[in-house]
């Protein structure tokens, strides 16, 4: 499925353009169990998407990364990609929603480490929630309130 779009980032759904290690590479980490010291506070739900990635840091320029969405949840996603991204840096990735509307979503890159012979695994937070990547049947997160002392 392929959204036009005024942009030259127009994505496309389970691409048939993409490596072939990179469905290889999805499946062996879904084959693992989370870590018992996983710090998430909300489960991620499987997702898989093609996205680009472009850097506020980037020159005008620049081709957007290509990245691989392996989970997702309405505050951030993992990923693969081939690309080293600096962590802390923000920027905005586009991608298809599972109902298929192309959306552009602000995100900040907190992790980005070798997995296998050139391809990274990372992770971004939405600088808002998406709701689009909530599971079937789950609310959105309520926001943690701190009470001042």
């Amino acid at each position: 499925m392929v959204i036009e779009s005024e942009q030259p980032t127009t994505i496309e759904q389970n691409s048939n353009v993409r490596p072939p290690e990179v469905e290889l590479i999805l499946s062996a980490m879904d084959a693992c169990d989370a870590p018992s010291w996983d710090r998430r506070s909300q489960a991620r739900s499987r997702f898989r998407a093609d996205a680009r990635l472009q850097l506020y840091s980037d020159l005008a320029d620049a081709s957007p990364r290509a990245l691989y969405i392996r989970d997702a949840d309405a505050r951030g996603a993992g990923f693969i990609t081939q690309h080293v991204l600096p962590l802390g840096y923000g920027g905005w990735v586009t991608l298809l929603t599972p109902e298929g509307e192309e959306v552009h979503i602000e995100c900040v890159i907190y992790r980005c480490r070798k997995t296998v012979q050139g391809w990274y695994e990372g992770a971004m937070r939405f600088n808002r929630q998406m709701l689009h990547f909530n599971a079937p049947g789950r609310s959105a997160p309520s926001p943690r309130l701190r009470l001042a002392d």
